[in-house]
């Protein structure tokens, strides 16, 4: 099973890195602000200290133009649970019109699951957000009886970020 190591920095550093490592398969991320460089290996990363994540489900090959991190934190007794359901879950965006890759991602080194989506632009992503196939995708599960008493597998809320993809 493959790894992505994630680390952040000015794009100018990041950029630098990337080029160093140009056999490596890294991805640079503009996010205004703030960028980001993902380094999705079978080995070890170059980076010194990373954010470390197993590559739990992995479909397409990563890039694109638009990227979305749905960035949710679990408990550790909530993960199996979390993974579980993620698993069963429909696979529609898959078939969406601009899709380009999505990686699930199990947190290594904090409690916190990446769910990365790639889109050939952000006006496919907001398509796939109004279509009836993201509705049914998010929608609101029916809790079974036995999970009502358990502890909640969530600590804090989700939250998302964007990124362009920097092309040299």
């Amino acid at each position: 099973m493959k790894n992505m190591y994630i680390t952040t920095g000015t794009l100018t550093y990041l950029q630098t890195v990337k080029e160093t490592h140009a056999k490596e398969k890294m991805v640079l991320l503009d996010g205004g602000d703030t960028a980001v460089l993902v380094h999705e290996t079978e080995g070890e990363t170059v980076f010194h200290e990373p954010r470390r994540y197993k590559i739990i489900e992995a479909v397409g090959e990563l890039g694109g133009a638009f990227v979305v991190c749905n960035n949710i934190p679990v408990t550790e007794e909530g993960r199996p649970l979390f993974e579980y359901r993620f698993n069963q879950r429909a696979r529609l965006i898959e078939t969406e019109p601009g899709f380009v890759a999505i990686r699930v991602l199990r947190p290594l080194s904090n409690d916190t699951y990446i769910i990365m989506t790639c889109w050939e632009g952000k006006e496919h992503f907001e398509n796939w957000q109004q279509s009836k196939a993201f509705e049914r995708a998010h929608g609101k599960r029916e809790t079974a009886p036995q999970e009502e008493k358990q502890p909640p597998m969530f600590p804090r809320p989700s939250y998302v970020t964007k990124y362009t993809v920097f092309h040299e």
